[in-house]
């Protein structure tokens, strides 16, 4: 579990990194307008391809163009974190109303091909909300992919048997409808102020199509 605590710690020190960043670019002490925290500059979604629970190629970029996208790496053998993110925004969804929720999509990539098979994927999926996307690739594929948003860590497999851990981050990305991600949310995000955040993000004007 050491590994696990070191990289959870650098997943918490980069998040606070970032809004010592945002503080001192405004020169005056962060006003938090969203329940997460704010990424200056924004993060561009990142173009990849990995394999949905139907067994079906799955591109990222163009799947989710234009839509509000919450971005996660887990694994479903998770014993805390993974579980707690996935139903808080299940919760954050359903208190946003389905109106805000079917602009939303929920995309979980699995640090654990070996253990996550599409089928137990999706069914661990489907305990939160039916609507949530679950993709699989290696984990050297995933972590290609995490090094694109500039600061998730790399994902470590602990190896304890049949019962490893695999070490990860805590944090979901947001992207807006521009397909940047403008705003991250860290484990433990109340579902009521997470579904304000939602309806901001779902309301605003996507962009036009020459832009």
């Amino acid at each position: 579990m050491r590994i696990r605590r070191r990289m959870l710690a650098l997943a918490c020190a980069v998040v606070v990194t970032l809004a010592a960043a945002a503080c001192a670019r405004r020169g005056e002490p962060q006003r938090q307008a969203m329940a997460g925290i704010v990424i200056t500059p924004p993060i561009p979604k990142p173009d990849f391809t990995l394999t949905d629970t139907h067994g079906h190629p799955y591109n990222f970029r163009a799947e989710t163009r234009g839509k509000v996208t919450l971005l996660f790496f887990g694994y479903t053998h998770c014993p805390d974190v993974c579980p707690l993110q996935m139903a808080n925004v299940a919760a954050a969804l359903k208190k946003a109303g389905p109106d805000v929720a079917k602009q939303v999509t929920v995309v979980f990539v699995t640090t654990d091909s070996v253990r996550d098979s599409p089928e137990r994927l999706r069914q661990w999926l489907g305990s939160f909300d039916t609507t949530f996307v679950g993709l699989t690739g290696s984990l050297d594929r995933v972590n290609d992919i995490q090094a694109r948003t500039r600061f998730l860590p790399r994902s470590v497999r602990e190896e304890e048997g049949a019962n490893y851990t695999v070490a990860h981050s805590a944090v979901m990305l947001a992207f807006a409808r521009d397909d940047s991600a403008h705003v991250l949310y860290p484990s433990g995000v109340q579902p009521a102020a997470w579904a304000e955040d939602l309806k901001r993000m779902a309301a605003a004007a996507p962009p036009r199509a020459n832009e």
